[in-house]
């Protein structure tokens, strides 16, 4: 499969009406795991890559460390990729065109673009810039003769902007402008309430994405409210840091390995997930 047939799929995975539930990966192995469960694409998760290389969440990883490891992701697996690209690594449109052209170099077929400037005083980039900022990495996409599926994130909830309705009202405002400007879906994380989530569904006319977290509605639920693509962001990544830390204290506690055990995927099994090549048409 081309890339460009890879985000023709992605772009038919989250039309209205059907339920994309995508898992997030943070290097080669989850992706493969999560692509040998079944999923019919894959997302990357931004703060489990810089977990993983020892970077606090937000933009504060080598964007050069982060690309690297989108393309070693994407090559690792045969279907669609969306890499989460956070905020663009840059203020302006061009910073966003290009990470977008390094995020298609890298061979994704799907990008995360969100308004979460990472500074307190000011949280969301204005309406305005973002709507130019998406509008840039639309024209970059382009430019590489691809519909590169734009996934236009949205943190007025996690960055708690507002409140109540005046909240879901510059939530919507958000949503429809981001459409507008060439986006092909509203991702609003920090919301896990059937009301506004249905609120969400009803008043942004495109499909809408919501991160399940700990203590969300079940996917399946979330679909039925009309939600169209489901991801975990880092979730399974810090699950499986309190896996390893529950690993370690039992180890270094009582010397045992049960738990360990418990969760062993075993040398055969691991060794096959990456046997056979994957290449990349």
């Amino acid at each position: 499969m081309t890339q460009r047939e890879k985000a023709e799929l992605l772009l038919r995975l989250q039309q209205p009406g059907s339920s994309l539930l995508l898992p997030n990966a943070w290097d080669a192995v989850s992706a493969r795991l999560f692509e040998t469960a079944g999923f019919q694409a894959i997302g990357t998760t931004s703060a489990g890559i810089a977990y993983a290389h020892g970077y606090v969440d937000g933009e504060h990883i080598e964007p050069a460390l982060m690309f690297q490891t989108i393309a070693r992701i994407a090559s690792s697996v045969r279907v669609p990729v969306t890499a989460d690209i956070e905020a663009g690594y840059g203020p302006s449109p061009d910073d966003v065109a290009a990470s977008v052209e390094r995020a298609i170099a890298a061979g994704a077929a799907g990008v995360n673009l969100e308004d979460n400037t990472q500074n307190p005083a000011s949280p969301l980039y204005t309406l305005d810039a973002q709507v130019e900022r998406i509008i840039a990495a639309r024209a970059a996409a382009e430019r590489a003769g691809l519909h590169l599926v734009i996934n236009a994130r949205t943190d007025t909830y996690l960055a708690g902007v507002g409140e109540g309705q005046a909240q879901l009202d510059e939530t919507i405002r958000r949503g429809k402008a981001y459409l507008g400007a060439g986006a092909d879906s509203i991702f609003v994380p920090g919301v896990v309430d059937a009301t506004i989530i249905e609120a969400l569904v009803r008043d942004i006319p495109g499909p809408i994405n919501i991160l399940a977290i700990p203590g969300s509605l079940p996917a399946p639920e979330l679909f039925r409210l009309g939600v169209v693509r489901v991801s975990i962001g880092d979730c399974a990544m810090q699950a499986t840091m309190g896996l390893v830390a529950k690993i370690a204290e039992e180890l270094r506690d009582q010397g045992t390995y049960d738990t360990m055990s418990r969760y062993f995927c075993g040398f055969a099994e691991a060794g096959a997930l990456f046997a056979a090549s994957v290449t990349q048409s």
